[in-house]
């Protein structure tokens, strides 16, 4: 959106019509009534903060005319109660016919208490939806509220003080024109100028100066319990504490726990047995980054632990999930705002993807590898996400498989389509008769269901039935 904006006018529209509408982005017909230009700004405030732009359409520019700009400048008082925060310009572009328009773009703040329209409705910006909140899930956001920016919290630092090398790389992936410029754009300084908690957090060669437990704990233990005392199980220099800013814990972390983690011959996407970790890289990493993006920095005694054990892992980080959320019900989290700054800048660097997907990845990368469902557990003050090294296939059905069985059933998770039996086969490295025999004994046991319009389909494939 930044380097779309800093475009020549005739260049400033098709590179905004052309970006995806999400978390942070929305565009609005230059014939939008006020009135309805205020559901974006409050889902916005209430949530992550954005851009919204006035004046495209169906991929094309349209010109917002004088009046209507000034009350499209008037909409945050006119009607948000309490006002949202907004900066609000106006862009000159060009139309399909070359005449010159211009857009009205609004830059929302992420707000420091819950806002509604003049109606009293409250909205959420959840994906590239603003949603409408119930009575309940208003209350809750209003208690979730005063956790969810402490990130916003003035420091008492320079811009001098960080680190000069992270800001500038992050300026030029946003194609922001100055390190001021870009820690504006972002929030990450508060309305007085001054940078925040979360500018420390990310930018600071070693925040843990202000912040000593903001780190990621490393440890790996040799037996499936933690024991006490002389029976304690962590191994001989295998606990090792990840400092500096976010996205350098989130990268050493990762190639530590890579090396850490403990390997099997499996066989892999290429139908070749090759070392692989147990618990798919992709579930935990994204647990991971969950941790470090989501984790509460408000309390400070705590820091995030990846905990390596022969039959799970386990990562704890401190704060609870938000006042609605059922962590018997991961699967219907949609989305935390406890760190809306510091979810957007690590989205920009590429670390996370659309907020809301990382539960559902962790989900489908464990049952992609047949492994049993993440579970997440919630304290007063933490949030723990277990991942089992164990088969979702009970014990007794798994010993009734032969190992060409066993590898077929690997082939087609690691598939995560349907094939046939001919593709299986060479996956597996059986013959066909060997896969056909296999394929029969897992249909017996309602493992993998076939579809085809005769016994000689050639299109026929075989899919993962319900586990």
């Amino acid at each position: 959106m930044d380097r779309a904006l800093s475009l020549p006018p005739d260049q400033v529209g098709p590179a905004l019509a052309s970006l995806p509408e999400d978390q942070w982005f929305e565009r609005k017909s230059a014939r939008t009534a006020p009135r309805d230009v205020a559901i974006p700004l409050v889902a916005m405030a209430n949530a992550d903060g954005g851009v919204l732009v006035v004046g495209l359409h169906d991929g094309l520019v349209e010109d917002v005319p004088p009046h209507r700009r000034n009350e499209l400048r008037q909409v945050a008082l006119d009607f948000t109660h309490p006002p949202v925060r907004v900066r609000v310009q106006e862009v000159l572009a060009a139309s399909a016919g070359g005449d010159p328009v211009t857009l009205v773009v609004f830059r929302i703040e992420p707000g420091d208490q819950v806002h509604t329209t003049q109606k009293g409705s409250c909205y959420l910006r959840v994906g590239d939806e603003s949603r409408q909140l119930t009575a309940a899930q208003q209350r809750e956001l209003v208690y979730d509220r005063g956790a969810a920016h402490y990130e916003a919290t003035p420091v008492d630092l320079g811009v001098d003080d960080l680190d000069q090398d992270q800001l500038v790389s992050y300026a030029r992936a946003i194609g922001a024109s100055s390190i001021e410029g870009m820690l504006a754009a972002r929030d990450l300084v508060d309305r007085r100028g001054r940078l925040t908690v979360a500018a420390e957090l990310l930018f600071d060669g070693r925040p843990q100066r202000e912040f000593p437990n903001a780190l990621v704990r490393v440890l790996r233990y040799g037996a499936d319990e933690r024991g006490v005392g002389r029976s304690m199980s962590l191994e001989d220099g295998e606990d090792v504490r990840v400092e500096g800013s976010l996205p350098r814990q989130i990268m050493v972390a990762s190639d530590t726990i890579d090396q850490m983690m403990p390997k099997w011959r499996q066989l892999g996407p290429a139908g070749l047995f090759e070392a692989r970790t147990r618990i798919p890289r992709d579930a935990w990493l994204e647990g991971l980054v969950n941790a470090v993006v989501h984790r509460s920095y408000s309390m400070m005694g705590d820091h995030i632990r990846f905990e390596i054990f022969p039959n799970r892992v386990e990562i704890t980080s401190p704060g609870r999930f938000p006042g609605l959320v059922n962590p018997d019900k991961p699967l219907e989290i949609k989305r935390s705002a406890r760190n809306p700054r510091i979810a957007r800048v690590c989205a920009d660097l590429g670390i996370t993807r659309e907020l809301g997907e990382g539960i559902l990845r962790i989900f489908t990368e464990m049952r992609r590898r047949g492994l049993v469902d993440p579970i997440y557990t919630q304290s007063s003050a933490t949030v723990t996400l277990t991942l089992l090294a164990s088969d979702a296939l009970p014990a007794e059905v798994v010993s009734r498989l032969t190992g060409s069985a066993l590898a077929i059933l690997d082939a087609l998770r690691l598939a995560g389509q349907p094939l046939g039996t001919g593709q299986l086969a060479e996956l597996a490295g059986v013959t066909r008769m060997t896969a056909t025999r296999a394929l029969t004994a897992l249909e017996q046991e309602g493992i993998v269901t076939w579809r085809g319009t005769s016994k000689r389909d050639p299109r026929a494939t075989w899919s993962l039935g319900q586990l």
